[in-house]
């Protein structure tokens, strides 16, 4: 399994798990966020990664949501991390974030317009942290092979994942080409399926994206029996009043029993 500080049950046969809001709204939701998904990931013994935006850049209108502030929202994935024992995940956007978020989180992630940002990518591999890259949606599985490249070369101690999330499919919608997975795990690093962003409906008249969630269930499925490494699920108590992405966000009641549907998937194709 991945070489992340604190990452639990190394040895676990089970899939590794990112999930969590997709952005930091505020301190006793992302607890309460977290303190759920522990207690489910610790019965089911899936390797846990908490998820948490402390940013969104990347908005479709300029009054969107953005965060509560940096510093802020770090601090509340730090004490996420040191309150639950668990290793914690968020975006950068700008090579200059790289070393401010390094000292808060554990893992770094390059969002899919970014993956081919090559400063961007040598520095969050020069933090040391582990580096999860996600791939763009104009982008194949087998030329993300570079992006490992860049990383590997700045640091090749830097552990790195690769993390699908649809390709685009005309201007309003995504599909999820599962060939990427067995190319990405080629390389020899994990592969993370999100499969909440690849059901993204994305470019909407409104200026919100929308989302397909009830397929959520049916992308996890068949990642697993392609042979992901790991699932991306973003998941709120009320996707509905979630200030980002909320369309295509896993309602957080319905997780525990997706969960023990995926655990028994990935027991049989073992």
């Amino acid at each position: 399994m991945l070489n992340i500080p604190k990452l639990k049950n190394q040895d676990s046969p089970q899939f590794l798990l990112m999930a969590g809001p997709c952005a930091i709204e505020g301190r006793d939701m992302a607890l309460r966020i977290a303190e759920q998904i522990v207690t489910i990931t610790d019965r089911l013994q899936i390797p846990y990664i908490f998820k948490g935006s402390y940013r969104k850049a990347n908005r479709t209108k300029i009054d969107s949501f953005t965060g509560i502030g940096d510093e802020k929202a770090l601090k509340i994935l730090q004490e996420v991390s040191q309150t639950f024992g668990i290793p914690t995940v968020t975006d950068i956007h700008e090579s200059d974030e790289a070393a401010m978020a390094a000292e808060y989180v554990d893992v770094l992630q390059i969002p899919a317009f970014l993956c081919r940002q090559t400063e961007l990518l040598a520095a969050a591999a020069a933090t040391g942290k582990a580096v999860n890259v996600k791939k763009g949606q104009f982008l194949s599985g087998a030329s993300m092979r570079f992006a490992v490249e860049k990383i590997q070369e700045t640091n090749p101690a830097a552990p790195v994942l690769l993390t699908d999330r649809g390709n685009s499919f005309g201007y309003g919608d995504l599909i999820v080409d599962f060939r990427n997975i067995p190319e990405m795990r080629s390389f020899d690093v994990p592969v993370i399926m999100d499969c909440t962003h690849s059901l993204q409906q994305p470019n909407q008249a409104s200026g919100v994206t929308g989302g397909k969630p009830k397929l959520i269930e049916t992308i996890a499925k068949a990642a697993i029996a392609v042979g992901t490494d790991g699932l991306f699920i973003e998941t709120h108590p009320n996707p509905a009043e979630a200030k980002s992405d909320g369309a295509n966000m896993l309602p957080l009641d319905q997780l525990e029993a997706l969960l023990e549907r995926l655990v028994r998937v990935r027991e049989a194709i073992l």
